[in-house]
């Protein structure tokens, strides 16, 4: 199974009680679609994967959710998974709106100007809490650094491979 077949939606920080439930740091903004679709999560503890069965899943602040675990069920047996990365297949995940998309697949999108002049390729997304930032890796010259906002962004098109900027002086 590739990583491209993952997504990543929560990390296990601590358990919670005493009968094996696990706190976990959200990543996801669909907890409740989750919660109501997906069965089956794998979770990736350094480089060992195992799949789990999940019996509840449940929001208990935001950002925080509280998940059960099917063979899940002491507060050691749950202190052992402190640390673990969430994911579900990409194909469970809640549908997209047509301006939506996941993180990984702006990774290798050309990006040029609306003049059409050639920028560069996205090497890497980061998030913050403002929203996405474009890495744009340029031949011969540092990395651009561009944010996903429509101000920048003319158009986005993932099925052509491309992101159409329009940027301001200075921004290259």
């Amino acid at each position: 199974m590739s990583d491209e077949q993952l997504l990543l939606i929560g990390q296990i920080v601590a358990p919670f009680g005493v009968e094996g439930q696990l706190k976990v740091r959200g990543l996801t903004d669909r907890p409740d679609y989750i919660a109501r679709h997906v069965k089956r999560l794998t979770l990736q503890v350094g480089k060992q994967r195992a799949q789990y069965t999940m019996l509840r899943l449940h929001e208990h602040k935001p950002g925080q959710l509280v998940l059960t675990l099917e063979g899940v069920a002491s507060r050691e047996a749950a202190e052992d998974l402190r640390g673990a990365e969430i994911y579900i297949h990409e194909s469970e995940a809640a549908p997209l709106a047509d301006d939506e998309y996941f993180i990984h697949q702006l990774i290798g999108l050309k990006v040029v100007t609306v003049a059409e002049q050639a920028v560069g390729t996205v090497r890497d997304v980061l998030t913050t809490g403002a929203g996405e930032i474009l890495v744009i890796t340029r031949p011969g010259q540092p990395d651009a650094l561009v944010p996903m906002v429509h101000t920048f962004i003319d158009r986005l098109d993932l099925s052509a491979g491309v992101v159409v900027i329009d940027p301001i002086e200075g921004l290259l």
